[in-house]
């Protein structure tokens, strides 16, 4: 074995959602010359090795839920964000160079792979220390496999296919030139990074070992990314689909394709299989809050979703009878269940999200002046729209602004949007109970929409609870908050207003309210928010889409090979995937010709993942894998008319494009660019499709 000297300079900050603390929530610096059986063969110093690689997770470009600064990914047309300085306009046009909109793309790139490195590493040397037991040696290997792999994970959404740095590291001693590696192809990654995390998942616990574990990856966090990671793999981009220009760029300089030229429909299978893995293992299932018949604006009674045949009367999880659809979904993601009792969370950075995590979204989501957020995060009408009515029917005229377009087809209605102000005698009479018993002049286009929308959407006049607001200056409890220009959070000459009229509720918990205002970035009355980096409705999700894709029949061995799953398009297990998120969120199922039906499963099921994993990483990845991107990224940007005054009520809630939020998509836009100082680096290197390489 090599020893090599190391100076090192460590510092581990990793915060996890619990009071307890151990390596992942504790600085630790020390700066000594040591050889790596220095570091090893002392547990405390391998494990703050290894707490090294978590503090790369930590960074604000490792993030799967962001705000705007770091890494603006959560922004593809379901939502948006306001600014002083244009960099919404260059993100949406791709007015932005090869170092990215501030040098994120060379800070993406390095953070991962030194976290790869520091991952490495650790693997290569843990086995020299002979105090750990076996079974704790094979969790610590677990975990950083795990991280190892999320990295590569990060590089390959946000750049496309990248080198896989040999597992026994390199050899320092050679120049630069002579350790350049080319890009490997998008299915060797995969392919790697199944393995990888295969292997992972031997030595990690079925569940976290504490509260204060939490942040760190279980068996099903490992096999749970396997499926996604494999689900990416088997879609268009990456399986002989890719658009051609796409495709031709996509070329080592050894001639060799990065993206497949052929499809090939068992890499669904395989990923289905993967998502059959987690859902086997027993161990997740959806968060629900039971009903109550009574409650307040804050905290609803329930509200009973219309009868269905197959829901209605039965408990869940077969039905919606006990349980409140809207609160249980809300409740997911506000920090009202502490990620260590939420059964629906496989993984989660806890509160080490870096500077631009979930709670900095709700610090933009919030209104200005009675809640001293930013006011800036909002949401567009096509997000609006793809929320169901109550019954599971489209709102009346969704999409109809892109009537006609080409890749709407089946997707939008020109039925008349419903008109109307809710009123006073409304409210007294429940007339609209899913408005809280609060409501007077929303506009009906608001009424008897899905809990999911409730949980989502600050339409026009909805009701903001700042439950933590003092009673002095302007801060209020349970106020409705109007958008119309003139009003307080409506239309002005400073950033602090909605483009489309429509702002953003999801991750915003009853007590929220902010100090922005006179202090800046300052959380301190949010409640603390565990980010969803991998929950279990996105692996129900992942498993009926790779089974809907499916015509033929496929054997494929489990993840340990301990069995073989037989895996074909069945209706029964679509319905395993699809049927707990309608009856969590209180809809109906899909009715049988959409099952029946190859494109119309999945432009529902990909309308689901639109609505369900909202705000949470997906969509803009979701769109490029699909390659959808360029009929929906290229689509103008609806809202309301936010110049209208609350006179000018009819015109404020008629969609209009909104010019201030471009549209458009190129071939640039498909991956993010590689830095130039990478690209001089490591010959080998190509520059991604549409960018341009250094003299």
């Amino acid at each position: 074995m090599k020893r090599i000297i190391i100076f090192l300079t460590l510092t581990a900050s990793i915060l996890v959602t619990g009071g307890c603390t151990d390596y992942l929530d504790s600085d630790y610096l020390f700066d000594e010359r040591m050889t790596t059986e220095d570091v090893f063969t002392n547990p405390d110093y391998a494990n703050r090795w290894l707490a090294r690689a978590y503090n790369f997770l930590a960074s604000d470009y490792m993030q799967d839920v962001s705000s705007k600064k770091a890494v603006p990914f959560n922004f593809a047309d379901d939502m948006y964000f306001g600014d002083l300085d244009d960099r919404y306009k260059k993100w949406k046009y791709g007015q932005y160079s090869e170092s990215g909109l501030n040098g994120e793309s060379d800070d993406i790139w390095n953070t991962a792979y030194q976290g790869i490195r520091q991952s490495s590493v650790f693997l290569n040397n843990i086995d020299i220390n002979k105090t750990f037991t076996e079974t704790e040696k094979a969790n610590l290997k677990g975990q950083a496999r795990f991280l190892r792999a999320y990295f590569y994970w990060i590089l390959l959404r946000t750049f496309g296919p990248v080198p896989i740095v040999p597992d026994e590291g390199i050899d320092y001693t050679k120049e630069y030139n002579e350790l350049a590696l080319p890009r490997n192809s998008y299915e060797e990654c995969a392919d790697y990074l199944s393995r990888e995390l295969a292997e992972a998942a031997k030595g990690l616990p079925f569940q976290s070992q504490g509260v204060q574990d939490i942040a760190r990856p279980t068996r099903g966090a490992a096999l749970a990314l396997r499926a996604r990671i494999l689900l990416f793999a088997a879609s268009p981009l990456a399986n002989g689909k890719a658009p051609a220009e796409v495709a031709a760029a996509m070329v080592n300089k050894d001639g060799k394709h990065l993206l497949s030229a052929t499809y090939d429909e068992s890499k669904w299978a395989k990923a289905a299989a993967a998502a059959k893995d987690v859902m086997d293992l027993g161990m997740y299932q959806l968060y629900v809050s039971y009903s109550k018949s009574t409650g307040d604006v804050a905290y609803p009674a329930t509200v009973t979703p219309p009868l269905d045949n197959e829901f209605s009367n039965s408990d869940w999880p077969s039905g919606w009878k006990n349980i409140d659809p809207f609160e249980s979904y809300r409740a997911v993601f506000n920090g009202a269940v502490p990620a260590y009792q939420n059964p629906e969370l496989i993984f989660t950075r806890g509160q080490n999200q870096g500077s631009e995590g979930v709670g900095v979204m709700v610090l933009h989501q919030l209104p200005r002046l009675e809640a001293k957020g930013y006011n800036c995060h909002g949401m567009t009408q096509k997000q609006v729209d793809a929320y169901y009515m109550n019954d599971g029917t489209d709102i009346p005229g969704m999409n109809d602004m892109y009537a006609g377009r080409q890749g709407y087809e089946g997707r939008y209605n020109t039925a008349r949007r419903e008109t109307g102000y809710v009123t006073t005698a409304e409210i007294n009479a429940k007339t609209y109970p899913e408005l809280g018993g609060v409501g007077v002049g929303v506009n009906k286009q608001y009424t008897r929409r899905e809990p999911r929308f409730y949980a989502s959407v600050a339409y026009n006049g909805s009701t903001w609870n700042l439950l933590n607001a003092t009673t002095s200056g302007d801060e209020k409890k349970n106020v409705q908050i109007f958008y119309n220009r003139g009003e307080p959070n409506g239309y002005k000459n400073t950033a602090f207003w909605l483009r489309t009229g429509i702002g953003i509720k999801k991750y915003v918990h009853p007590d929220d309210i902010s100090n922005v205002v006179p202090t800046g970035y300052d959380a301190s009355r949010l409640k603390k928010k565990a980010d969803p980096a991998i929950r279990y409705a996105e692996v129900l999700l992942i498993y009926a889409e790779a089974l809907n894709e499916l015509n033929g029949s496929y054997n494929i061995p489990s993840w340990d090979g301990s069995q073989t799953y037989s895996i074909s398009r069945d209706i029964g297990e679509m319905k395993k995937g699809i049927r707990p998120i309608r009856i969590r969120a209180g809809m109906p199922d899909y009715t049988s010709d959409v099952y029946s039906d190859q494109s119309k499963f999945r432009i529902k099921l990909k309308r689901e993942r639109q609505i369900e994993l909202f705000a949470e990483g997906h969509r803009y990845f979701d769109l490029r894998r699909w390659t959808d991107a360029p009929a929906e990224e290229s689509a103008p940007v609806y809202g309301y008319n936010a110049y209208a005054t609350k006179t000018q009520n009819d015109l404020f809630h008629t969609p209009v494009e909104t010019p201030s939020l471009p549209s458009i998509f190129t071939l640039k836009m498909w991956f993010w660019p590689i830095n130039f100082a990478e690209l001089r680096r490591n010959k080998e290197l190509i520059q991604n499709p549409g960018w341009t390489n250094p003299e």
